[in-house]
């Protein structure tokens, strides 16, 4: 492997763990208020609002239909809005944030809609606020569940950055198409794919020990 190719590969992974990690974080920021939206006022919730969970629900699905690459091309707008451009990394995770975020959501949704409503009935009768039985009870019991789920949306962001790349973002999706591909250099193609599947093997065996800790932990002190 030549000096050359080596730093563009380097250069190209710097660039696509930035655009994972720091979309990772805004996405879980803005998925957190949806997701927390979304569990109290459905059916059962501390405050049952049903059309307001519904049009919340609506709103999740319309974001999670859209191909990624379209949903970055209508964001690009708000991304030159944001930073002031529409090409590079910090343009790309301003698509992939909120592209991401509704996804988030949704996992730690059907994670905290996993716990028996007996816990939050007993709460409840314990005279436990509404914001003592999130911060509690839902996500202290269903937190190896959203640790996994999360997990899998960073898996799903490496993706996004990928698709990203096509369109100028950077990274190791924009080195696979620009060098790999149009310029048929087999050696860069193989190169962002072994490095991408060690990425995404990494990610999940984090993942998987994190949830694992907080299980034997729980299960130390109940």
């Amino acid at each position: 492997m030549s000096g050359d190719l080596l730093k563009m590969l380097l250069n190209g992974t710097k660039e696509t763990l930035y655009m994972v990690s720091i979309s990772s974080i805004i996405a879980l920021i803005l998925g957190i208020p949806i997701v927390i939206s979304l569990v109290v006022t459905d059916k059962g919730g501390i405050y049952p609002l049903i059309k307001v969970n519904k049009v919340i629900g609506i709103f999740i699905n319309i974001i999670r239909s859209m191909p990624e690459m379209i949903l970055i091309i209508i964001l690009l707008p708000l991304a030159k809005l944001i930073v002031g451009t529409t090409l590079g990394a910090n343009a790309a995770i301003i698509s992939i944030s909120i592209g991401s975020a509704p996804l988030i959501a949704r996992i730690i949704e059907n994670s905290l809609k996993e716990i028996e409503f007996g816990k939050i009935e007993a709460a409840e009768a314990m005279g436990a606020t509404s914001f003592e039985i999130i911060t509690k009870v839902l996500i202290p019991e269903a937190l190896p569940s959203i640790i996994r789920g999360i997990t899998i949306a960073i898996i799903g962001i490496v993706g996004f950055t990928a698709i990203a790349g096509a369109i100028g973002a950077g990274g190791l999706g924009s080195l696979a198409i620009r060098f790999g591909y149009q310029r048929f250099r087999t050696d860069i193609l193989i190169g962002t794919v072994l490095i991408l599947l060690v990425v995404v093997q990494l990610l999940q065996f984090i993942g998987d020990f994190i949830a694992r800790l907080i299980n034997k932990k729980r299960y130390k002190f109940e």
